[in-house]
């Protein structure tokens, strides 16, 4: 009994999905993940559709769906956006967040990086925050082992309370137990607790305060009340439009909740924890769990294999010696483009116009009106001509140059540094890329 891959069409509405079932049995599956930790290419091995995985940040820019059998069971799929954090600040982060959220997933498959599964937990915790049904998906073992990375995935799979399997996606290995697990979580009667962020003591006493009367209020709801309680003390207002059409009203119209929320921003506010204190102790706590979490988990042959990595983040993202490196570097960049770019234009201009003479002289020698010849050499192939002795040069040498940096991973560095200066004009760092 093995994987069956089969097709199904995109139903896309606003930032989310119309999910398309062939039975009322079909159980939907959404595969999250951070960008680049080869979410897409498990979602093709599972289905067979060629969806592109590309090597940028926030390349899924819609949810792409297919059906997937195991042992006689159909799941629909639902190949999510990339995204670092469910706190979203761009929009494939709201699609993510919004289809695990308030999708009605049946289970949600979250795909890790093994090379750098620390930072990749922090998505895993925050998923963890709103549903218990979660698969953990640590791909790339392969290269972790090359990288002498030894991961012990009972070990934090006991720590999780959730199933985690250990996978090698570009070859196809650890699927069928990944789908296996899928298929045990969905029929189990009985789930272990799973683990819970822990927040600062304020935090808490605020959280404690507001969960009963929202779990009163929504008793069945799938979205976990603690999440919804946190959700309404870092207020944001998409989030909160897109949990008022999910309910189908007005949380806050509770007096119970509204009574609840008001007395827990109390609580924050005389510990000083108000907007961007609030969501920087949030973020703070989520990394510190995951630090937690990956401790005794992760074992390193070379204990100082980041050790250079450390050393160069220090440098290349310090405040004092972070943005003069970012421009000069950047800057060497662009002169090598503008200044590089004019040897070989003007050879290709040179060669390519050689050319436009001799076809003149083809076309007279021929006997071809002139009106005719002039609209074609003159008209078409003077301009084909300018546009790519003058793009081409200086396109074949800023792309290469922008891959390196990538492949350097520089430009993650350039995001971070610039992360707070977008913020101000309600962007993210990511951003600062495409400028």
């Amino acid at each position: 009994m093995g994987l069956t891959k089969t097709a199904t069409g995109l139903h896309a509405v606003d930032n989310g999905l119309v999910i398309k079932k062939i039975s009322d049995a079909d159980q939907v599956i959404a595969l999250a993940g951070n960008p680049n930790v080869g979410k897409s290419t498990v979602f093709n091995e599972l289905t067979g559709l060629k969806q592109h995985t590309g090597n940028w940040p926030g390349k899924t820019v819609s949810n792409a769906q297919g059906m997937c059998s195991h042992n006689n069971s159909n799941y629909v799929m639902v190949d999510i956006p990339g995204t670092y954090s469910l706190m979203a600040h761009s929009a494939e982060e709201e699609v993510a967040r919004d289809f695990i959220c308030f999708g009605d997933p049946d289970a949600v498959i979250v795909v890790c990086d093994a090379t750098c599964l620390e930072r990749n937990l922090n998505l895993v915790l925050q998923t963890l925050e709103i549903t218990k049904n979660v698969v953990v998906c640590v791909n790339l073992m392969d290269e972790a082992k090359k990288k002498d990375i030894k991961i012990d995935l009972k070990h934090l799979s006991n720590k999780l309370g959730v199933p985690v399997v250990g996978a090698a996606a570009r070859s196809g290995k650890g699927l069928r137990q990944m789908m296996q697990a899928v298929q045990d979580l969905l029929k189990a009667e009985t789930r272990d607790p799973v683990m819970q962020i822990r927040y600062i003591q304020p935090i808490e006493d605020a959280l404690a305060l507001l969960e009963p009367p929202i779990r009163e209020k929504i008793p069945d709801c799938r979205i976990n009340p603690r999440w919804i309680a946190l959700r309404l003390l870092d207020y944001e207002k998409t989030l909160y439009n897109s949990l008022t059409d999910y309910l189908g009203f007005d949380l806050l119209s509770d007096a119970a909740v509204a009574d609840a929320l008001k007395k827990a921003r109390c609580i924050l506010q005389d510990n000083g924890l108000t907007g961007e204190e609030l969501k920087d102790r949030i973020v703070s706590c989520i990394v510190m769990n995951a630090e937690d979490t990956a401790n005794g988990v992760i074992d390193f042959d070379k204990k100082t294999y980041n050790a250079r990595d450390m050393k160069i983040d220090r440098i290349l993202t310090n405040k004092w010696t972070g943005y003069p490196i970012m421009i000069a570097l950047l800057g060497i960049v662009f002169w090598l483009t503008i200044t590089g770019a004019n040897y070989p234009s003007k050879l290709l201009s040179d060669c390519l116009f050689w050319v436009e003479d001799r076809l003149v002289e083809l076309a007279v020698w021929a006997g071809v009106p002139a009106f005719f010849y002039e609209m074609l050499i003159f008209g078409m192939y003077r301009v084909l001509a300018w546009v790519v002795s003058v793009m081409l040069p200086p396109m074949a040498i800023f792309f290469p140059l922008f891959t390196l940096l990538e492949d350097l991973g520089y430009l993650p560095r350039i995001a971070f540094n610039l992360d707070k200066a977008f913020k101000k004009c309600c962007a993210c760092g990511k951003q600062a890329l495409t400028m």
